[in-house]
Parts: structure tokens; C-alpha cells; sequence
């Protein structure tokens, strides 16, 4: 498969936990779509102390993996907001 492209998205979208609205990453994201993975190289700024787990709740909202041989944050579905 292809790798992600290697110029960077212009939009920067703020991810914050659904649960108590703390905010995660500020994530250059590219499309449309639904945000279902987080590319490690295109966070901005990270709010995060561990991995996956929000610092407000403590709730698991990433897993990390692999993806096309690039880190990246699988988002587990509904735990994020994206604004």
C-alpha cells in the first residue's frame, strides 16, 4: 500500500475527550471524512501524558499501530470530538 502523503494537510482540527471535554491534539487533518486514525506526524500539539488515555478521565480514546509503515493512533469509536 501507499504511505500517507508527505506534504501536510493545511486544516488543523482541535480533539477533545467526549467525556469531559479535555482537549487531546490539535491534528492537521486531511478530507472530509470521520476521524478514525491519528498520524503520529501530523500532530501539532499533544495535550496527552500516556498514550491513548486521556489526562482528565482517564478514559482509553487511541490505540497505537501501524499503519501503511507509519505510526499512527487508531481512534477507538466515539470517545473523541473533533472541532
Amino acid at each position: 500500500m501507499a504511505k500517507p502523503r508527505k506534504k501536510q494537510p493545511l486544516r488543523t482540527v482541535q480533539i477533545s475527550c467526549n467525556k469531559c471535554r479535555t482537549p487531546l491534539y490539535k491534528y492537521r487533518k486531511g478530507g472530509k471524512g470521520a476521524l478514525v486514525k491519528c498520524f503520529v506526524e501530523r500532530i501539532v500539539e499533544d495535550h496527552t501524558t500516556e498514550v491513548g488515555i486521556c489526562p482528565g478521565c482517564g478514559q482509553e480514546f487511541a490505540r497505537e499501530t501501524m499503519i501503511r509503515g507509519t505510526p499512527a493512533y487508531k481512534i477507538v469509536g466515539g470517545k473523541v470530538m473533533v472541532k
